[in-house]
């Protein structure tokens, strides 16, 4: 049988791993999951404004058009979203999780590392 003060160590061993994993994102799949979200939505709202039609099919998400090269609210342009709006949303999410891991990095020290 252990003595109990190996037993408390341990447990604050593994309280201290478990909050190092837990506050952690991974860029990777945050990135993976902005990517797939903002893919679906830039198409869900290009196909829908298509499908509606009228005499000027989309003018503000046309504007999209300045930025993203190719882009406009079209069948062509349907296709582009895709591309488009993944690389979007995977540097969004990446940075994102970069930030909020450089954010909440722990500190070290009685000072809290100041």
């Amino acid at each position: 049988m252990k003595p109990p003060i190996d037993t408390i160590y341990e447990q604050v061993e593994a309280e201290r791993l478990l909050d190092e994993v837990l506050t952690r994102l991974n860029a990777r799949v945050l990135g993976a999951t902005l990517a797939g979200l903002c893919a679906s939505g830039l198409f869900l709202a290009t196909l829908i404004l298509l499908l509606r039609g009228g005499p000027q099919v989309g003018k503000h998400l046309r504007l999209l058009g300045h930025f993203l090269p190719g882009y406009d609210v079209t069948w062509g342009g349907l296709l582009l979203s895709l591309p488009y709006g993944a690389a979007i949303g995977f540097v969004a999410g990446y940075l994102v999780s970069r930030v909020y891991n450089w954010v909440a990095r722990p500190v070290s020290g009685p000072a809290g590392g100041l």
